[in-house]
């Protein structure tokens, strides 16, 4: 897997103490291919076209194609051009095997691989098309094995999939990569360097990518158990993004259970075929192990989508809380207002008696009653007095003062 670039906070770090000093997740896992001890390097003569399984998007004078070698014996014997150059020396060595990595090929180059090879047109056609779901299908004596491999960008925290198409044969392996995921580079590099294993052939190249794709998937389970951390934190603290970042979280955990689910049963349908395939027992015991891992990812992954779901159940909880605290608050500070509303309004009754009575009796008209009346002073004094009591006492009784 590409080394997972540094971010300003210490998260690589947190990430290598999650998962040991191997980084595989917590479970202290040292790929089975890796500890295979390995002998004396061989001299081979050096490829002409590209040493690494690199990026689709690097320029190859051989198109698509990574790289093809042909190999005898568990040593690489030639490195060829093209993939015509490729058939040409399988041919003309009937007991070695060819590995052809490939890059988003181009419809001719799978034809042609479909010819040479005898591949099973269904099975061209999702080489071709991609977006398949892990599977494995067995066409003859050929094997294809759909593997959905996984990386975590460290810069965006984000889950990056890509996907894996791999042929196998009685004399040939075949992968198709859509996508950066997962560096087959290693993997070539460490069969190599483990000739007893890569002369076992074809089935152990598979097992090999197979142990990679699992192996890709411990940082990843890493990284989201960070995020998962992270978001808690802020749901506590309630965070306006968090919402956001719960969700596409959980929607990269269900594009992570769609690649493990259904490698589980994959693999125990390769166990199952050990006897009748007659499988090598060393093989046999690395493919157990990956299952193992596979099985512990899966399980994991399982884990944090639950536990997405409940951050995000506790997270809308947390939030109506929030909504209706803020809505009490509204209705206070309503309530209040409207106390306050009410006080003036009854105290503008109050003063509103008197001034209607003095306006009556200060209008200057010759001819109004009781205008000459000795006691219509007295009078009006005395009515304001009790049209004022009168309404005081109303809105006391009514709380309004």
């Amino acid at each position: 897997m590409p080394q997972r670039r540094a971010r300003p906070t210490s998260k690589n770090d947190r990430i290598g103490r999650i998962g040991g000093k191997d980084g595989n997740g917590g479970n202290g896992r040292t790929s089975g291919w890796r500890r295979a001890p390995a002998p004396p390097p061989t001299p081979t003569p050096e490829p002409p076209v590209s040493t690494t399984d690199a990026s689709p998007s690097e320029p190859s004078d051989a198109g698509s194609v990574v790289q093809a070698a042909l190999y005898r014996d568990g040593v690489r014997v030639s490195a060829p051009d093209t993939l015509a150059d490729t058939f040409r020396e399988l041919r003309e060595q009937p007991s070695g095997m060819a590995w052809i990595g490939l890059a988003r090929p181009t419809e001719s180059e799978l034809l042609s691989l479909a010819e040479e090879f005898d591949l099973h047109p269904l099975a061209v056609e999702d080489a071709m098309e991609a977006h398949q779901r892990p599977k494995l299908e067995r066409y003859g004596e050929t094997l294809f094995v759909v593997l959905s491999a996984a990386r975590y960008l460290d810069t965006t925290e984000e889950v990056d999939f890509g996907e894996l198409h791999v042929f196998v044969g009685p004399d040939f392996v075949i992968t198709v990569r859509h996508g950066a995921a997962p560096d087959l580079s290693a993997v070539r590099q460490r069969m190599e360097e483990s000739p007893e294993l890569l002369r076992l052939g074809p089935e152990a190249v598979l097992y090999a990518i197979l142990d990679a794709v699992v192996d890709g998937y411990a940082p990843v389970v890493a990284g989201v158990q960070i995020d998962i951390d992270e978001i808690e934190t802020e749901v506590f603290r309630n965070e306006p993004q968090v919402s956001r970042r719960i969700y596409e979280l959980s929607r990269e955990m269900v594009e992570f259970q769609r690649a493990t689910r259904p490698l589980v049963g994959m693999l125990h349908s390769l166990m199952a075929g050990f006897a009748k395939y007659g499988t090598d027992e060393e093989l046999q015991r690395y493919l157990r192990d990956v299952a193992d891992h596979v099985t512990h990812t899966s399980e994991q992954v399982d884990g944090f989508r639950q536990a997405l779901t409940d951050i995000l159940t506790v997270n809308a909880t947390l939030v109506t809380q929030q909504q209706n605290a803020e809505m009490r608050a509204l209705a206070e500070a309503g309530f209040e207002q409207n106390e306050e509303i009410k006080k003036i309004s009854s105290w503008a009754a109050i003063l509103f008696a008197p001034t209607l009575v003095g306006t009556i009796y200060g209008m200057n008209f010759d001819r109004m009653p009781e205008l000459h009346w000795v006691l219509g002073y007295p009078f009006a004094i005395i009515l304001m007095a009790v049209v004022c009591t009168s309404l005081y006492v109303i809105f006391k009784r009514k709380d309004w003062l």
